[in-house]
């Protein structure tokens, strides 16, 4: 399994990259988010995260910027009908912390602007994700401490902001941890706080 690659980016197409590790030039199909990240870097050393796709026909390799945004890519493709290339075009049309929060309070009509993304496939994105949450994580009790109540966002934020780092593959004592303190913020705004701080200590 290839975790993540770094070597010189050596050039990037509309949907992909080339990445020179050792020598050896590796193709990584991105999206929109991670090209843009990367855009202006040739020549230079960088470095992707990765996800191996397996077909019996072809081996594809798929490069993310940050870890957030390939927690959301393996969220994706285990919905049914969502494969590798409809989850990368997910990623390209929203960022990952837009996606997790379309996912948990339903919005459709976000989640339908990637191209390829119908009503119905939003639809089956959000119940099926939304399943996944409430059955690995919402009736868990991990014994974290409680949310500091003074100065901190509404409650109904403050459960919608774990929800959303939970989609992204943290767990609820992790992100109940990473939120705690954080005042005067709206949903959005606690949501790319504590990825700061969970990117940090990772």
């Amino acid at each position: 399994m290839i975790a993540q690659l770094s070597g010189e980016l050596i050039s990037t197409s509309l949907n992909s990259c080339v990445l020179d590790v050792g020598g050896v030039g590796f193709l990584l199909t991105v999206s929109t988010n991670t090209l843009n990240e990367i855009s202006g870097k040739k020549g230079e050393k960088i470095r992707l995260f990765t996800h191996l796709a397996v077909r019996e026909d072809a081996l594809e390799l798929y490069g993310f910027a940050f870890r957030d945004e390939l927690a959301a890519f393996k969220m994706l493709i285990t919905v049914s009908g969502i494969g590798a290339k409809s989850a990368i075009a997910v990623l390209g049309a929203l960022t990952p912390e837009k996606f997790a929060l379309a996912v948990t309070t339903e919005d459709s009509k976000a989640l339908s602007r990637a191209p390829g993304v119908g009503a119905r496939t939003a639809a089956r994105i959000i119940l099926e994700l939304k399943d996944k949450v409430a059955k690995e994580f919402g009736a868990k009790d991990t014994g974290a401490p409680a949310f500091e109540t003074a100065g901190t966002a509404g409650s109904s934020d403050v459960s919608d902001a774990v929800n959303t780092l939970m989609v992204l593959g943290y767990s609820r004592s992790e992100a109940i941890s990473a939120l705690a303190g954080l005042s005067g913020m709206t949903l959005e705004e606690m949501i790319k706080a504590a990825l700061k701080k969970l990117s940090s200590i990772g």
